[in-house]
């Protein structure tokens, strides 16, 4: 679907040459042009008339010439107009990035949204170009950490839908404004939008990373795998690469998702693409331990484009790792005024009490507070940036209340049920805590704050061996993922201990059954099911028992009785009587 809005034909015209041809310059006198070359010699006399054999000469060499002139011309000049193609403006580049999927440079999405803003102004009709505002809003309200941009993005949007309702051909409005759900946490809405496009029109690609957002923050893995496909099907190259890595990072596949990230960054072009690759590197860097790597990624991400604000907070986080803190709090602090999001807050926060400032870190979660504020009233949910500070450093019972919130809103990913467990165990409720800590690292994502939150639940409730592996995990996926909590995961490993020897004790083989008797069971017959009981004697041991007398021989004559009806002893006498 064509989503680029309508441009004013004037702009794009080609300025017309003047009719009376380029005039020289004001000081410019008859001789005195310097690409003018002098007549030879000082004489004014003419030269001779040329011949008859030298002009038909001179006639046909300048008329090949002047072919030869006029076809360059017309080949290298088309249509009379300039061979040197004209250098795309900041609009025009931040139009294509979003047609090929790709984010925009900062400065470039000012550009588009002040060259949408001009254009609505005096065609208030065009709804592609409402979409196009308003989608630009979006992206710069979730870039920029400016939540105030969503209410215009709202607005922009519905005004889109007002003119050309999605219904009739405005599916990048419906587009849109699924976008803005997801910027606002609200995924459930964002599904609902973004399956709407996909129903009416299946091959529209730009719907498929809103729904991959959607469903990954409900923790559908299965749809937002098929969402995944689907989008590389629609759209290949980087977006498409770069979404298949995300989709392999959820999922815990460490080498796929390196290896996908990795060619994505090789090919990316543009410099806001290519530091979105770079900044997944660090990120992916930096989850498996190695801040250096990090460093050196985000590093790279910083010096492609400036304004990837997102690429200085991984790397402050990657500095504390190395115990570079006062650069980490450096940068920290200069993140915060250019993107100032609540998590690198609290992260900020945190890393003041692990070095012991605690009257910073209070100042640092009192910022945490009005940022939370405002994006409140921006219609934002942060409820799981709060709930892992209450959790922490507030009140526990507040973090489960809000995180129930939102698991009963379906918001089901990895993240909440890793911070709904820990809060509830915060509130002494480890048994119900354990279930939620479990399924956010059975999701397979390789997080070492999942792992030690789920560790020590465990040796909160006497579950040691499960307790030490978890732990170790965490610290051997990253040993420095938090300032607080990784001295707190060696410390509880250490209180464990070593496992006792032969491993533990739910991991040893079972007993061996005991063998079955060999004394054979005896036959009850079922006559005797018929006798009257009788007083049983005591079975003499099998070494000293007599083996018992064999029964007579039967009759040549008489036929063997019969083993299922033994004979009765009126039968016996009768059988007796006929023996000669």
């Amino acid at each position: 679907m064509d989503v680029m809005p309508q441009q004013d034909p004037e702009s794009r015209r080609p300025s017309q040459p003047s009719p009376e041809g380029p005039r020289p310059p004001h000081d410019a006198t008859p001789g005195a042009d310097p690409y003018v070359m002098p007549a030879e010699g000082a004489t004014a006399v003419p030269p001779p008339p040329p011949t008859l054999r030298t002009t038909l000469r001179r006639a046909a060499f300048g008329a090949v010439a002047a072919g030869v002139l006029l076809a360059g011309a017309l080949v290298a000049v088309p249509d009379g107009k300039d061979d040197r193609p004209k250098e795309p403006g900041p609009v025009e580049r931040a139009e294509a990035a979003t047609t090929a999927g790709s984010p925009a440079s900062l400065s470039d999405l000012t550009a588009l949204i002040g060259d949408r803003q001009k254009w609505v102004e005096s065609h208030p009709a065009d709804a592609p170009s409402w979409a196009t505002l308003g989608s630009a809003y979006v992206e710069w309200g979730r870039r920029s950490a400016d939540a105030a941009y969503f209410w215009r993005a709202e607005e922009a949007l519905k005004r889109s839908l007002e003119e050309q309702p999605g219904e009739r051909g405005n599916g990048e409005a419906w587009v849109g404004m699924a976008a803005l759900a997801n910027a606002r946490q609200d995924f459930l809405a964002a599904k609902r939008w973004g399956e709407t496009v996909r129903k009416q029109d299946p091959k529209t690609w730009s719907v498929y990373p809103v729904l991959i957002d959607a469903y990954t923050g409900l923790g559908d893995v299965k749809a937002a795998t098929d969402a995944t496909e689907k989008f590389g099907e629609l759209r290949k190259g980087v977006p498409a690469l770069a979404r298949t890595a995300d989709l392999y990072r959820g999922q815990g596949w460490r080498e796929d998702a390196l290896a996908t990230a990795r060619e994505a960054a090789d090919r990316a072009t543009a410099p806001a693409e290519k530091a979105e690759a770079l900044h997944r590197l660090g990120e992916l860097a930096w989850e498996r331990g190695e801040p250096e790597e990090a460093v050196a990624q985000f590093d790279a991400a910083l010096r492609t484009d400036a304004g990837h604000h997102a690429s200085l907070a991984g790397k402050a986080r990657a500095l504390v790792a190395l115990d570079r803190t006062d650069e980490a709090v450096a940068a920290y602090q200069s993140v915060i005024t250019k993107l100032p999001r609540p998590a690198y807050a609290l992260e900020l926060g945190e890393l003041y009490a692990s070095l012991g400032l605690d009257g910073d870190a209070r100042s640092q979660y009192e910022k945490l507070a009005g940022l939370l504020e405002q994006a409140k009233a921006a219609g934002v949910d942060e409820s799981v940036v709060r709930g892992r500070y209450e959790s922490d450093h507030g009140d526990p019972a507040v973090a489960v209340e809000l995180l129930r919130g939102q698991w009963k809103k379906q918001h089901r990913g990895a993240a909440v049920a890793d911070a709904l467990g820990w809060a509830l165990h915060r509130a002494g409720k480890s048994e119900e805590g354990l279930k939620y800590a479990r399924q956010a690292v059975d999701t397979g994502v390789r997080n070492a704050s999942y792992a030690y939150h789920l560790g020590v639940i465990e040796r909160e409730l006497a579950q040691y061996g499960p307790a030490r592996r978890h732990l170790e995990e965490a610290l051997r996926t990253n040993p420095a993922f938090s300032p607080l909590d990784a001295p707190k995961a060696r410390e509880a490993l250490e209180t464990l201990g070593e496992p006792p020897p032969g491993g533990p004790g739910d991991m040893q083989p079972p007993p061996p059954p005991p063998a079955p008797s060999q004394e054979p069971k005896r036959e009850v017959r079922p006559e005797a099911k018929q006798e009257p009981e009788r007083e049983p004697k005591p079975e003499p041991k099998r070494e000293s028992a007599k083996p018992e007398a064999p029964a007579p021989a039967p009759s040549q004559t008489a036929p063997a009785p019969s083993k299922a009806a033994p004979s009765s002893p009126a039968a016996v006498e009768a059988d007796a009587s006929k023996t000669p």
